[in-house]
Order: C-alpha cells, then structure tokens, then sequence
C-alpha cells in the first residue's frame, strides 16, 4: 500500500462567499493532479468557517452572569466566555485559560473550537473570533457534490481541526466532518496476520487520514489548508462524524 498526501498550492487566503469547491480545483489544477474516483480532499476547519463567515466580533457580544462568574476563574474575556457556552452542550473541566466543553457537534474540545490565530479582518483587530462550521458534515457535503460534478469523480471530503487529549501532549488533527468516506472500519471477525479472529478492533480511519493530511497542512504559517489524498487503504462510502462519537454511557474519562 502507498498513501500520498499533496497539499495543493497557491490556495487564497479565504473570505465569507468564497467557492472552496472551486479554488480546490484551481489548486489541484495547478499542483498537477488530476482527480480520480477513490481520492480523498482533506480541508482544514478554518476555511469552511471563513468561506461560511462563522467570525464573530466580540465587540457584539452580550456576556451572560453565568459568563462573567467563570472569567475570574478561567482569566478570559466574558464576551469569548459567552461565545463557548452558546457552542457547548456542557462545561467538563476548567482551568486557567482553558474551558473543556462537550461540543454541540458532540465531540469533546478545547474552549469549543474558537480561534484567535489567523482570523482577524484586518491587522491588529484582536477582537474577531472564528467559529467551528454550524454543520461540517454538510459542509463537506456541499463541497464533494460541487467537485464531482465538475469533475466527474467520485471522491470524498474530509473537514479536520487540530485538538488536544486525555494523557497527551500536543495537539493532531481530527475529524469534524466528512462525506463519502468511513469515520470508522469495523475489522471484528477478520482474522489477523496468524489466522487469529480479531474481537474488538475498530479503526478510527478518518481521524488516521485527518492526523496525516495534519503533517503535510502544518500547525503555523505553512499556509497548506488543502491535502489531495491518494491510497487510502478502504472502501469510500456514506459516513458521518457520529460514527466517532463515543456515546456518554460508555466513556469512562468524564
């Protein structure tokens, strides 16, 4: 098996409207690849929050009580504070600086996804925040039928963030939202290299893809928000970012 990962070039720095689906194109012309049914297009979080102008300005923010009592205790602005509460199912822990929430997306995250870094409007203005896509599913939806129409391919799309975990430093990156391909390969019942019937192992494979495709984009100033994907070990099909999602009852952290 040989996986390659290519990041596209010259993708634009993005704003609200933009057509992702077209500058991939323009970026996959450009790097020399022609798509073919079975690749795989990994997008970084931030552009599909930009091309959907999921900023917020925190000048418009009303922070609620619930908002200005825990920013003594976190030493955060009220107005970001307020911004978490409104994308979080729940408040798990706390810590100066840091609110770990359970998303409204369902997945467990850092101050519920909100970034700072490489957002503002305009230089200096530290006041804009960018928020995770209302649904990445769909959004990865929208931007694979876009593609396959135009070039006539099957293909699937992958939307990543990068998030810290449980007993881990350093953040990787994971998957928030996809469209024609498994969130996780479900082996139990193969048999193993000596013949042996695996029993409880299942891949979590688009958080595999998506902790790859976070090498190649880079965590910085790489400016590589785009992966063309080609190899990847299993059949595309339907899946969605609940195949990750491990059900409360069962997760033995909280």
């Amino acid at each position: 098996m040989t996986l390659q990962l290519t990041p596209l070039n010259g993708i634009p720095i993005i704003k609200p409207g933009d057509d992702l689906a077209g500058l991939i194109i323009s970026g996959l012309t450009r790097t020399q690849i022609a798509l073919e049914s079975g690749d795989i297009l990994v997008i970084a979080q931030k552009i599909v929050s930009k091309s959907e102008n999921r900023f917020v300005n925190l000048t418009s923010v009303s922070s609620s009580k619930r908002a200005e009592d825990l920013a003594p205790q976190i030493d955060k602005d009220a107005r970001l504070i307020e911004l978490i509460l409104r994308e979080s199912k729940s408040i798990l822990r706390l810590r100066p600086g840091t609110i770990i929430v359970e998303h409204r997306l369902g997945f467990v995250c850092a101050n519920a996804g909100i970034d700072h870094s490489n957002v503002s409007k305009q230089a200096g203005d530290d006041d804009w925040v960018l928020l995770l896509p209302e649904d990445p599913d769909h959004s990865a939806k929208l931007i694979r039928r876009k593609i396959e129409a135009r070039c006539q391919q099957s293909i699937g799309v992958l939307i990543i963030d990068s998030h810290g975990r449980a007993w881990r430093l350093g953040t990787v990156g994971v998957a928030i939202g996809f469209s024609g391909l498994p969130g996780v390969e479900d082996l139990r019942g193969d048999p193993d290299l000596f013949g042996r019937t695996l029993q409880v192992t299942q891949v979590g494979a688009a958080d595999e893809l998506a902790a790859a495709a976070s090498l190649v984009m880079g965590q910085a100033a790489e400016g590589n928000p785009v992966v063309h994907v080609r190899g990847f070990p299993y059949s595309l099909r339907e899946g969605s970012l609940q195949e990750l999602i491990r059900p409360e009852e069962e997760d033995m952290f909280r």
